[in-house]
């Protein structure tokens, strides 16, 4: 039995996400390690797999969220003119810190907690695998559910590590006369709420929708095995570096990307804010729920006129529905193999196409 297959024995097929990306592992001796005791392995069988699933998402939503919310915070309480000291200039962070604080964290999610779970770290992503990649249907609803947790704490435990500042940003807020939830507030270092001169939900709308398919579709890249421009090492930092160049475009015009990070940290907000971190504008709505459907249509994009199946099928990542006997017979019928990664079956077939001549000639002259 090879080392592969022991790694995977009695734990189930490694989840659909992030982990496609990073099948191939390379085995590092940094120092001698101790023998695995028995015990060991018999805690480590009996642990619920759910359970270890639900910790991985949880565990990489905090790791990817904290860090943004905690750039975004360091931002917004430094504000000259602005923040506790009283227009808006920065006198410390900004938006390009608060990109990199989130693409950073993203990668830090899908390297630590991608293994366990597939590294959704995203509702939308879980049920776009579970329409095009055959992720179980039944675990959408955890997997959901532990990726607005995850968010939630990350938002809890950032509120408990700045309640000074944000306490006497909360007093100097109210005392001119601003309220706690508004775009720069109190209640923005947490979650997304628009300017005030954005009043076109329409215009949030596809703003937002564009931001979530331009991410989705980048996603999709990083995760397709036949993509031969994206490493297992850097799908990590690829997808990290999409996210941070929409916050880059669009975080100053009000985005969310993702509504376990905006859900979650909203309800924090309505905790320590207000329900009017719900209904500011009746933005939420849009923060919360265009996620889904951008990131539908863009692996859907994707899925219709992007992806090479037989690519995927000839680098060995998947193979057909009706064995080689299906392959050979669209080979048949279509007539031509398509470039790429493909061209492996067709080296196959004329390396037995050599062999038969060969062999037909050693025949002949017998």
């Amino acid at each position: 039995m090879t080392s592969e297959h022991v790694s995977r024995l009695r734990t189930n097929d490694l989840e659909l996400g992030a982990t496609e990306a990073v099948q191939q592992h390379f085995s590092r001796h940094v120092v001698a390690g101790k023998p695995v005791s028995q015990r060991k392995l018999d805690f480590e069988h009996a642990r619920p797999r759910w359970l270890r699933e639900c910790m991985a998402e949880a565990t990489g939503v905090f790791f990817y969220v904290f860090p943004g919310i905690a750039a975004i915070t360091t931002f917004t309480l430094n504000l000259v003119d602005g923040g506790p000291t009283g227009t808006g200039t920065a006198a410390f962070g900004s938006i390009f810190q608060i990109g990199w604080g989130f693409a950073i964290g993203i990668a830090f999610a899908i390297l630590t907690c991608a293994s366990t779970s597939g590294g959704h770290f995203n509702p939308a992503i879980t049920i776009c695998f579970a329409i095009w990649q055959g992720f179980p249907w039944r675990k959408v609803p955890y997997y959901i559910f532990s990726q607005i947790f995850g968010a939630f704490m990350a938002g809890m435990l950032l509120m408990g590590m700045w309640w000074p500042e944000i306490q006497e940003f909360k007093a100097a807020s109210v005392a001119a006369g601003k309220g706690l939830v508004y775009n720069g507030g109190p209640a923005s270092i947490l979650c997304t709420f628009p300017n005030p001169t954005q009043t076109n939900m329409g215009y949030l709308f596809l703003t937002e929708f564009f931001v979530d398919s331009y991410i989705g579709i980048v996603i999709w890249a990083c995760l397709d095995p036949a993509n031969p421009f994206v490493s297992p090492a850097s799908a990590p930092f690829a997808i990290g570096l999409a996210y941070a160049t929409m916050v880059w475009g669009f975080a100053d015009i009000a985005i969310s990307t993702n509504l376990a990070r905006d859900l979650g940290t909203r309800i924090v907000a309505a905790i320590f804010f207000g329900g009017e971190s719900f209904t500011y504008m009746n933005y939420s709505w849009i923060a919360i729920l265009v996620n889904v459907p951008a990131t539908m249509f863009a692996t859907g994009y994707y899925e219709f006129l992007m992806r090479d199946s037989l690519s995927k099928i000839g680098k060995g990542h998947a193979v057909h529905e009706d064995g080689e006997e299906g392959l050979q017979r669209h080979i048949t019928r279509t007539g031509t193999i398509e470039t790429g990664a493909a061209n492996a079956i067709r080296g196959k077939q004329e390396n037995s196409s050599d062999d038969n001549a060969g062999l037909y000639k050693q025949e002949t002259m017998s």
